[in-house]
């Protein structure tokens, strides 16, 4: 078995978190090795878990109109690696949105699947990822600024749940500007094959 297998049979019988989480499910993790982009973002939701597919709620929805693609390519696994802080759903806030994802799991998978996995572009998805990137950088002045890691475009997005509104709202120039230019280096990349 391969490193990347191992890995990935690792994660998807991961039970790290199972004291940590209230209604603990199973881990979700999706894409291959050589996937020509690696989206990292926060953690799954409560509708993920009940399918066992990354962004198949509401913010997945947001998520695909801004990379204007569709489902299939998304799910497909040469296009996309799907990796995140954490690979279970952290449960409700007591005050608004999902618990923050436990940091043992981040701490757990992160740079290994950093070290495996080797794409073309990154995508980081939401503050929790970003901070693991960029620890002492706010989340705006990234999302609005290009990046590389390993030698290779990063990018930073908000996160696409509808509880992002206002800062949406408060950034237009994300969806008519930024966002395009993000959406036109996925669509070279997915719809060309890799060398």
């Amino acid at each position: 078995m391969s490193e990347f297998e191992d890995l990935r049979q690792e994660i998807l019988n991961c039970q790290i978190c199972k004291e940590l989480i209230d209604g603990y499910d199973h881990p979700i993790t999706s894409g291959n090795q050589k996937a020509k982009i690696m989206q990292i973002g926060q953690a799954p939701s409560r509708a993920c878990m009940m399918t066992g597919k990354a962004f198949d709620d509401a913010s997945g929805k947001k998520l695909l109109e801004w990379y204007a693609i569709k489902r299939e390519e998304f799910d497909n696994p040469d296009n996309f690696y799907i990796a995140a802080m954490a690979k279970c759903y952290p449960g409700k806030s007591s005050t608004s949105g999902d618990n923050p994802p436990p940091k043992i799991c981040a701490q757990t998978y992160m740079n290994r699947e950093l070290e495996i996995i080797e794409p073309e572009m990154y995508i980081v998805i939401g503050s929790y990822a970003a901070k693991w990137f960029f620890p002492k950088e706010k989340l705006t002045d990234l999302i609005f600024q290009n990046h590389t890691y390993k030698g290779k475009p990063l990018y930073v997005i908000p996160h696409p749940s509808p509880l992002n509104r206002r800062w949406l709202k408060a950034h237009p120039e994300f969806e008519k500007e930024r966002i395009i230019d993000i959406r036109n280096q996925i669509h070279k990349l997915i719809h060309n094959k890799r060398q």
